[in-house]
């Protein structure tokens, strides 16, 4: 029995990698990122179109290692001088990408069920709706900047930072409007937790620093030091997750930034994407269309799914936009961070199957989490692409050598 389902697996990887490559390229040649077709090609084989894949638990398990290693890798990447320098400004974006979503959420399903009394069960389903909505997807922005070469460039260090933030602030939400429904829930402990991460990585960061930079020097070029990198990145995803109580993305991404002033980052940084572009990164990015389904679908959660999209993104373009405006970003790069941040991911489908347990959320309105998630996915990566376009690449012109730079997008970095 144990064989027949690990062969299934393995049909289901191959599937999932022909399709995503296919559709990938194809999205290349219409000018599109890479990520928007193999997001469509997980639509297309998934269990709403062809069928041919169905979610599993070891697909969510290989999505989930594939999204810390895509974090890790972007920790790598970041210029930690620009981003301690925009961190103010990363926070106070944060706080709109946040805040607006979450008053435009809970408008919004106050429109279509109804406005209820402050601290009724309405209202809390409301404000909960707009909980889902302050999530933002960091993977998938971060890889469509990569693509494009601008992960290093003050944008998009601004939109990497304020991602980040925004997750940590809307898991803080989440807790309080939980905390409602659930009165074992402890909305302050996450505070703390949160607080005591930050110490924790700021103090036992900078001593793996020194030890890694010692190993640096003594091993300059060594395969060891990707390994104990990718160790590293594992190590602090545990803790963050399981000690701390914040997404492990953050933690792997802590990571990336605790070795991203070795002078081996960016050959570490090539080592990780090996494992992204050949399995983990497909996976990842098929997986969202995978979760896909439209059973119980109608009308009424048609129109209510449409306003949920239309909502969900224009509340974080106007939110983050104008606080960049703030900030004395021109008109273009304001609107860059907008679209950058209106990506919706992992984190919202967390937040909604929260809300599914505890009795906020309805079963038949996760199809418009699902909704917003694939068209925030395929909408902002081209969106970005044509506020880039005709901008030169801010980031290191060289790419790694491990790979084709004409044919795959993980060697465009």
């Amino acid at each position: 029995m144990r064989y027949i389902i690990m062969v299934g697996y393995f049909k289901d990887l191959a599937l999932i990698i022909i399709a995503a490559k296919l559709f990938g390229l194809g999205a290349k040649k219409l000018k599109a990122p890479q990520v928007a077709g193999q997001i469509v090609a997980g639509l297309l084989i998934g269990p709403s179109v062809l069928g041919l894949v169905q979610e599993s638990e070891f697909l969510v398990v290989m999505a989930e290692i594939g999204v810390v290693l895509l974090m890790f890798s972007a920790g790598l990447e970041t210029n930690l001088k620009e981003l301690l320098k925009t961190g103010p400004v990363a926070f106070c974006i944060a706080l709109a990408g946040v805040f607006v979503p979450l008053a435009g959420g809970t408008l919004l399903y106050s429109c279509f069920y109804g406005f209820s009394e402050i601290g009724s069960e309405g209202f809390f389903k409301a404000l909960f709706v707009g909980t889902i909505m302050t999530a933002t997807s960091v993977s998938i922005t971060v890889q469509t900047l990569r693509e494009l070469g601008h992960l290093k460039g003050r944008v998009g260090t601004i939109i990497m930072s304020s991602a980040i933030i925004d997750d940590v602030i809307g898991i803080i939400v989440l807790t309080f409007v939980m905390g409602f429904k659930d009165t074992d829930s402890k909305p302050m402990d996450v505070i703390i937790k949160t607080l005591l991460f930050i110490v924790f990585s700021l103090c036992v960061g900078g001593l793996i620093y020194f030890l890694f930079k010692y190993l640096d020097k003594k091993f300059f070029h060594q395969r060891r030091i990707p390994i104990f990198g990718l160790a590293l990145c594992f190590i602090m995803a545990y803790f963050a997750d399981a000690v701390f109580g914040i997404a492990d993305i953050t933690g792997a991404y802590v990571a990336g930034i605790i070795l991203c002033n070795l002078r081996d980052a960016e050959y570490i940084a090539g080592k990780m994407d090996i494992s992204s572009y050949m399995l983990f990164g497909p996976v990842f990015f098929a997986s969202i269309g995978l979760k896909t389904t439209l059973d119980g679908f109608n009308f009424s959660l048609l129109w209510f799914g449409l306003a949920f999209v239309a909502v969900a993104l224009i509340t974080k373009i106007i939110g983050c936009g104008l606080v960049s405006k703030l900030f004395r970003f021109s008109n273009k790069d304001a609107l860059k961070i907008g679209v950058g941040m209106m990506t919706r991911g992992e984190v919202a489908l967390i937040v909604a199957q929260k809300g599914l347990a505890c009795g906020l959320f309805a079963p038949e309105q996760f199809t418009a989490v699902i909704l917003l998630i694939i068209c925030s996915s395929i909408a902002s990566p081209i969106i970005l692409k044509l506020l880039f376009k005709g901008e030169n690449s801010s980031d290191h012109a060289d790419s790694h050598p491990d790979y084709d730079e004409t044919d795959e997008v993980y060697a465009e970095v």
